[in-house]
């Protein structure tokens, strides 16, 4: 039986909330997840990592589930089929590339089978373990179809995100979204979708609704989806920017710690009894 009937859908982000300090699911947390789906669970990640470097993470759960990539801009159903799909406009990143844009920050294009970018980056490279969403180094004025599932600006000093953030914001008629999914990675999508956009849409697939979902985040990516559901939870290596913003909902631990994991155990979890 449901230990909690009410809850029928479990969401997790990937980076920072579900992986731990070596962009790895531990064995702890894929063990939860296998019991959560043995119980009837319907399992969501909802990440802003391109579907074919997620796929590669979320196959050591060993257990179907749908997956919510490029911050909403795709959904892969539980046998890693595609259900929906969504590209930014090339003009629309043209004007954006327009912009005055610090030439040390690194411009990412997330492309369908592998990403553009204007320079070699190791904090971003470490994100994969393995290059199964392969790089190109581009010149952007050089190209001529710009159009994108995603785009992301990276660098370690946040405030020149902040101020390339203050632009995109002034841009007249914008139609573009942006959202800090770390202090280093400002992510750029288009206003008509996001994590929350995709999970509705997973939701009415699945005969459901947010007030049967629980959502763990800790990026303001993760924003929208952490409020419209029935529990929000907040990681405590969040940022604290977002757990301030968000302090009616409840934090728990860390990634390090698999606090996922943990209180999807003692929360959620049925104990099955043994004969």
């Amino acid at each position: 039986m449901n230990k909690n009937p009410n809850l029928k859908v479990i969401v997790t982000d990937l980076d920072g909330t579900l992986l731990n300090a070596n962009h790895l699911i531990a064995p702890y947390t894929q063990a939860i997840f296998q019991e959560l789906h043995q119980q009837g669970y319907i399992l969501i990640v909802a990440t802003g990592r391109h579907h074919l470097d997620a796929m590669q993470l979320t196959n050591a759960l060993g257990i179907p589930l749908y997956l919510v990539t490029s911050n909403g801009a795709r959904i892969h159903g539980p046998n890693q089929e595609l259900l929906f799909t969504f590209d930014i406009a090339s003009e629309a990143v043209a004007q954006l590339l327009a912009l005055d844009i610090d030439p040390s920050i690194t411009t990412v294009l997330f492309k369908e089978e592998f990403w553009y970018t204007n320079k070699e980056n190791q904090k971003l490279n470490s994100f994969q373990k393995e290059m199964h969403y392969p790089y190109e180094i581009v010149d952007y004025p050089t190209l001529t179809n710009l159009s994108a599932i995603k785009i992301l600006f990276v660098d370690e000093d946040h405030d020149k995100l902040l101020q390339l953030d203050h632009q995109i914001k002034a841009l007249h008629s914008s139609i573009f979204e942006t959202s800090f999914s770390l202090p280093i990675c400002l992510e750029i999508m288009d206003k008509r979708v996001d994590k929350s956009f995709a999970i509705a849409k997973i939701l009415e697939l699945e005969n459901s609704s947010f007030a049967e979902t629980i959502c763990f985040g800790d990026g303001f990516n993760d924003e929208r989806m952490l409020l419209q559901a029935h529990k929000g939870l907040i990681m405590q290596n969040a940022q604290q920017t977002l757990k301030d913003k968000l302090h009616h909902l409840e934090v728990i631990g860390t990634n390090e710690e698999e606090a996922v994991a943990k209180y999807l155990e003692t929360e959620v979890l049925c104990k099955v009894e043994k004969g």
